[in-house]
């Protein structure tokens, strides 16, 4: 369906931000990927898409909560079609360019449902085989996606975040007040009509962690569809709360590939072991990416990542 509103051929944020990454990590005028709009239910959602019909695989694409799907575009989207695959990057509801129903207040759950709801759209399509990528937050809303939809043929993360986790809290929030009081406030307000209000993610989390590049960093943040962004007490009460269809413990559904960055200061290598180790019934893998940020900027990270991701689905 098509739409009338802004999409990225109009918003400057994110070639500010590419202009951060390698020459060959940039989108060249003429190579960004086809913007689609899907009507899930009362929302428009935004999709980045470099579609190939002789793909053997897609790879559904997934950001966190710093980021949106045109920043997976750039360094993973278009990588992977380079390299002969079919790639989806969504806009989850509040991020990127999609559009939210007026007066609906999104949770973490409508983003697991509409994930799965694109597997199913996309499998209807067609029926060739989907992965799921998610960066950050976006790992474990790989998980949780896979858990519901139950058919994807894997998943690779960079991150996995169990945000029920006490640790896990303590060391990717903003600061220990936040994580030990702040999120049981979030938790009361969702139950009241402060479930509307609003707080910047920044002062939530360790946003100034995202990448590691300082100038990238004020880039980041002055995008209000990414890292920029301000969420409902709503939405950050059902994020860290969320109860996954199957517990890691008995997860059966597809392999899981953990992508790592090496010099990651949100979220380190030892935080999404806590989830990898409860893992046992699937293959788990770890590769480390060198020299790479949280949301990776660095050579050769970008590169092993992207090897990493066709090496597992091959």
């Amino acid at each position: 369906m098509t739409n009338s509103n802004e999409d990225y051929g109009t918003q400057s944020n994110w070639r500010e931000i590419q202009a951060f990454l390698p020459k060959g990590f940039q989108l060249e005028p003429g190579h960004e990927p086809s913007e689609e709009w899907w009507q899930w239910r009362s929302h428009q959602i935004h999709l980045d898409c470099y579609r190939n019909p002789g793909a053997r695989v897609k790879v559904i694409l997934f950001h966190g909560v710093g980021t949106n799907g045109r920043q997976m575009s750039t360094i993973l989207g278009r990588p992977l079609f380079k390299r002969g695959f079919e790639t989806i990057a969504i806009d989850m509801p509040e991020y990127g360019m999609t559009q939210v129903a007026s007066g609906a207040l999104v949770t973490y759950d409508d983003w697991v449902q509409a994930g799965s709801d694109l597997i199913d759209r996309e499998l209807e399509k067609d029926g060739r085989p989907i992965v799921l990528y998610g960066l950050s937050a976006g790992g474990m809303l790989a998980f949780h996606t896979a858990a519901l939809n139950k058919k994807v043929k894997g998943i690779v993360g960079m991150t996995f975040l169990d945000q029920r986790v006490q640790q896990v809290r303590d060391e990717t929030a903003l600061n220990f007040l936040m994580s030990r009081i702040g999120v049981p406030l979030t938790h009361l307000a969702a139950k009241t009509p402060l479930a509307a209000l609003r707080m910047p993610m920044s002062l939530v989390s360790k946003m100034s962690a995202l990448v590691n590049n300082k100038a990238a960093l004020k880039a980041c943040l002055r995008d209000k569809t990414s890292a920029g962004k301000w969420v409902t007490m709503k939405f950050l009460s059902s994020f860290t709360a969320y109860q996954p269809v199957i517990e890691p413990e008995e997860f059966a559904v597809c392999p899981i590939l953990l992508t790592q960055p090496e010099k990651d200061t949100w979220t380190p290598l030892h935080l999404s072991k806590l989830f990898l180790i409860r893992v046992n019934r699937v293959p788990t893998k770890v590769v480390m990416l060198e020299n790479a940020g949280h949301y990776p900027l660095e050579q050769p990270g970008l590169t092993q990542m992207c090897d990493a991701v066709v090496d597992f689905i091959g």
